[in-house]
């Protein structure tokens, strides 16, 4: 039997927690979105409410690799890279896809979570974790959503709160 796992995200507090069973198995500073929370198409912030892992994407990927389109592009971030875009959101390492479990506040119409392709992604601007800094998606450290994704499966709870 698989062990009872659930993430929760603290918007305020700009933590993730992996539980298992109730009891901490791992704890993570993050930076979600700096227009706050909120769950509208096109806002920008996070959203809340319960949802879970609907997709892993990046198994066995080089941390800094790089993602457009949740495709590996063949690149790994190097700092001549990112010197050439420096505007970039990028997406890097692995992604946890997001699907909103909760009709009419983070699943369905303009408020899909899964549509809004929210993520919980590697960052280059790892800096800055722990600042709400982002565009919607929860970024983590490179080596840390490494951990976070070997650890959990899809169909993991993820409960992101305000």
């Amino acid at each position: 039997m698989q062990p009872e796992l659930a993430i929760v995200i603290s918007l305020r507090d700009q933590t993730l927690r992996l539980l298992q069973h109730g009891v901490e198995r791992m704890a993570f500073d993050v930076s979600t979105a700096a227009r706050g929370a909120g769950c509208t198409q096109g806002s920008h912030c996070t959203p809340t409410g319960l949802h879970r892992v609907r997709l892993k994407i990046g198994a066995g990927c080089a941390s800094g690799t790089v993602f457009v389109g949740r495709r590996a592009t063949g690149e790994v971030l190097t700092p001549g890279l990112s010197e050439r875009f420096p505007d970039r959101d990028w997406i890097l390492t692995r992604i946890l896809w997001l699907q909103g479990l909760q009709r009419g506040i983070n699943r369905g119409g303009d408020v899909d979570t899964l549509r809004r392709f929210v993520y919980i992604h590697g960052t280059a601007d790892e800096a800055r974790i722990g600042q709400p800094v982002s565009h919607g998606c929860v970024r983590m450290r490179n080596r840390d959503i490494e951990q976070l994704f070997d650890a959990v499966a899809c169909g993991t709870r993820v409960d992101l709160q305000p």
